[in-house]
C-alpha cells in the first residue's frame, strides 16, 4: 500500500491564503491597527509611501473571520485548478493586477471608503474559471451565465443595498478575470 503524503500543490494560492491568515491573526493581535497601516486602502496622502504599498496589500486584509473564510473558501476551491491550467506566474499576475486596479479605483472614486479583502480576486477567479473550456471563436454559455449571475447581483446590490461591501471591486475583479481568461484562451 502506497503512503499518502501532503503536497504543496498550488504555491501561489496557498501562499496567498497563508499570508492572508497571518494578516488576519496580526489584525486580531493589534486591534486592527495593522490592517489600517498596511492591509487596507483608503484615501491618504500621495506623499506617504504606504499609500502605494496598500494599493497592493489590501487584498490580504480581512474584516474578521467570516470575511476571511468566505474569500478563502472560493480561492481554495478555484485557485488550484486555475494555477494548474495557467501556471503560478499568471495567477500571481491576476492577483497583482486585481489588487492594483481595485485599490486605485477605490482611492480615486471613494474618498471616504476603506477597502480590504480578497473579494476582487475571488470574482476574478470566478470569471477566469468560466473560461477553462474556452475555444477560439466561441463564448462559453457558462461564462455568460456566470457573468449575468455574479456581476448582475453586484450591480443590483450596489444600487439597492447599503452595506459595507465594495460591489465595484467585485465587478472590477470579474472584468479582470474575464479579460485575462479570454486573452489566455484565445490562442
Amino acid at each position: 500500500m502506497k503512503r499518502l503524503k501532503v503536497t504543496f500543490n498550488s504555491p501561489v494560492v496557498l501562499g496567498f491564503i497563508f499570508i492572508s491568515f497571518g494578516v488576519l491573526a496580526l489584525g486580531f493581535l493589534t486591534g486592527n491597527l495593522s490592517n489600517q497601516l498596511l492591509f487596507m486602502t483608503y484615501h491618504s496622502s500621495l506623499t506617504n509611501p504606504l499609500t502605494y504599498v496598500r494599493f497592493f496589500t489590501h487584498v490580504f486584509g480581512h474584516n474578521g473571520w467570516e470575511h476571511y473564510i468566505g474569500n478563502a473558501a472560493y480561492i481554495l476551491l478555484l485557485g488550484p485548478m486555475l494555477e494548474e491550467k495557467y501556471g503560478s506566474k499568471r495567477i500571481m499576475q491576476v492577483i497583482v493586477i486585481t489588487a492594483m486596479v481595485t485599490g486605485l479605483v477605490n482611492y480615486i472614486l471613494f474618498w471616504n471608503v476603506a477597502l480590504c479583502g480578497a473579494s476582487g480576486v475571488v470574482f476574478a477567479f470566478i470569471l477566469l474559471t468560466s473560461f477553462t473550456s474556452f475555444k477560439n471563436g466561441e463564448i462559453p454559455l457558462t461564462f455568460i451565465l456566470v457573468a449575468i449571475i455574479f456581476i448582475g447581483q453586484q450591480i443590483y446590490d450596489g444600487l439597492f443595498l447599503q452595506d459595507d461591501i465594495s460591489n465595484l471591486s467585485h465587478i472590477l475583479g470579474g472584468v479582470i478575470g474575464a479579460v485575462v481568461g479570454y486573452r489566455l484562451n484565445k490562442k
